[in-house]
């Protein structure tokens, strides 16, 4: 079945053509006088009036820039780099742990899933609690 095949269940109503004489009587259903009982009547909307009075600025201006983070959990740390090395963002792009963002070297932050046993010197990124003490306890330093 394609689309010009099909047919419409319910009859096409048409809207009721006032003002053309008829059983309606005198006026046709549109009372005496007045703009309504006019031909060619066109009432605006009055809310469009309180519309057009707010000032528009261009541009979308909501949200603000949002800075896109890379996250990273401990057993990747644990799993990628060697005892007593330097972790940094920089590091981590080269090593392809993480990929730049719109070509620039993003934000790190450091998670505290997993273990780590080895002692690492990270720099340049921020560290949550629990990561921040796993670190220490594995006898590492943040700067």
């Amino acid at each position: 079945m394609q689309l010009h095949q099909l047919n419409p269940i319910h009859k096409k109503k048409y809207p009721k053509r006032v003002g053309r004489g008829g059983k309606k009587g005198t006026y046709s259903g549109r009372g005496i006088k007045g703009q309504k009982s006019r031909a060619g009547s066109k009432f605006r909307p009055f809310i469009r009036d309180w519309i057009k009075r707010y000032p528009k600025l261009r541009g979308y201006r909501f949200g603000g820039k949002k800075e896109e983070i890379a996250i990273l959990n401990l057993d990747v740390l644990e799993r990628k780099f060697k005892g007593g090395s330097e972790v940094s963002p920089q590091i981590l792009v080269e090593k392809k742990i993480i990929q730049r963002i719109k070509g620039k070297v993003p934000k790190v932050k450091i998670l505290g899933r997993g273990e780590l046993k080895k002692k690492l010197k990270i720099s340049g990124c921020d560290v949550s609690k629990t990561a921040r003490e796993k670190i220490k306890q594995a006898g590492g330093e943040i700067k």
